[in-house]
């Protein structure tokens, strides 16, 4: 029998990962399974954070997974019919950067990783570096993930983005006003 919970929550690209976690404990081994970046979901603090905050879409992104294939996968687990058509939002950027990361010096950089395998959440330094961003410099930020939740919110603050993942599987995160 389904709980009250699992009855309301209707499994979407937009659903957030801690509203399905709480509906669906049991599909937090499946998610880790569909992309073992997900294995930092086990952290208490990204618990609290990142998961309130982030859409499965976001998390697809964060681990290479397509938005289908994650949805349908968590649907059928969790007794929900698949969904046939589900756009990926992939982007398209191209390899070599934008010009302007090319053309501005970094003005920051904030090495995340340390903080995040301490059960620390950067997003509240990250934000005020953003505020405090100088026009035409660069601020970078390095972690173990591409963290979509930030750059949405970087992105509706008027910033642009960058991502480069590096072959150690970090990610360096680019943003600067334009």
């Amino acid at each position: 029998m389904k709980s009250e919970k699992e009855a309301r929550l209707i499994i979407r690209p937009e659903t957030k990962v801690g509203e399905l976690l709480e509906a669906f404990p049991q599909l937090e081994e499946l998610l880790i399974e569909i992309a073992p970046a997900f294995k930092k979901l086990r952290n208490p603090v990204l618990r609290r954070t990142v998961a309130r905050v982030t859409s499965l879409r976001q998390a697809a992104k964060v681990g290479g997974v397509g938005i289908g294939e994650m949805i349908n996968r968590l649907r059928r687990a969790a007794g929900q019919e698949a969904i046939d058509t589900l756009e990926d939002g992939s982007s398209t950027d191209g390899a070599s950067g934008p010009g302007w990361l090319e053309e501005r010096s970094v003005w920051k950089t904030l090495d995340a990783r340390p903080l995040i395998e301490s059960g620390q959440e950067p997003l509240g330094i990250v934000m005020r570096d953003l505020s405090d961003l100088p026009p035409e410099q660069v601020y970078e930020l390095i972690a173990p993930f591409e963290p979509a939740p930030l750059i949405d919110k970087a992105k509706k603050r008027g910033l642009e983005t960058y991502c480069a993942c590096e072959a150690d599987g970090s990610t360096r995160t680019y943003f600067t006003r334009l």
